[in-house]
């Protein structure tokens, strides 16, 4: 019983060890170009299939790297949704979508590479599916989805699409260079992740008020 217990302990830190190190691999390098091959022999594993072995492909790798920060992101999502309850502010709704990314980042000190990862992920269409998909299950998410298009302009649905992926670049992008930034310690335009959510949500509150060209 006792051996059972450790060796359960022992592969929890292995998995552990292999999502961390796949993590920082994707960040730093791709998701296409690094091989499971590589991510075990970083993680100090002996067997060269040890990917293969606790996770299976490398789309269940990418989907465990998104599942161990989705719980801290979905607490601080849930959180805002509650308190944000009834507000006719777009701003509100939108800082919703901001701040618990920001938040969880701040949290995760420096270096981290959850950011360059999401970045990353998301430039592999295969890939993108996977997490899109992932998010699709937060019913917090979904809730402020509405919430934002309930408050935002009256816009033709083309241009509705097109801000909605320009608004998730933005993101997605800003944080993972500020994030890039604290790594190497260059000077970044705002002093902290809170002040970098501020310029975020102003950034896509003004995206969405834009005017639009109609085009023939």
């Amino acid at each position: 019983m006792a051996g059972s217990r450790m060796r359960q302990a022992h592969g929890n830190e292995t998995r552990e060890l292999i999502v961390a190190t796949a993590e920082r691999l994707f960040a730093e390098q791709g998701v296409a170009v690094v091989s499971n091959r590589q991510v075990s022999e970083a993680a100090g594993q002996a067997n060269n299939f040890a990917v293969g072995y606790h996770f299976g492909t490398k789309a269940d790798l990418v989907l465990a790297i998104v599942r161990r920060h989705a719980p801290s992101i979905e607490q601080r999502r849930a959180a805002m949704l509650a308190a944000t309850k009834g507000s006719s502010d777009l701003r509100d709704w939108v800082a919703c979508l901001v701040r618990p990314q920001t938040e969880h980042l701040a949290s995760l000190g420096s270096p981290s590479w959850y950011a360059r990862f999401i970045a990353q992920v998301m430039t592999d269409p295969a890939f993108r599916r996977i997490v899109t998909a992932e998010s699709a299950e937060s019913a917090s998410l979904q809730g402020i989805i509405e919430e934002v298009k309930r408050l935002m302009p009256v816009l033709p649905e083309e241009v509705r699409a097109e801000r909605s992926d320009m608004g998730r670049l933005l993101i997605v992008h800003t944080c993972a260079e500020r994030e890039r930034a604290l790594h190497e310690g260059t000077p970044t335009p705002r002093a902290t992740w809170e002040d970098a959510a501020v310029g975020l949500v102003d950034a896509l509150v003004g995206l969405w008020r834009a005017p639009f060209t109609p085009t023939k």
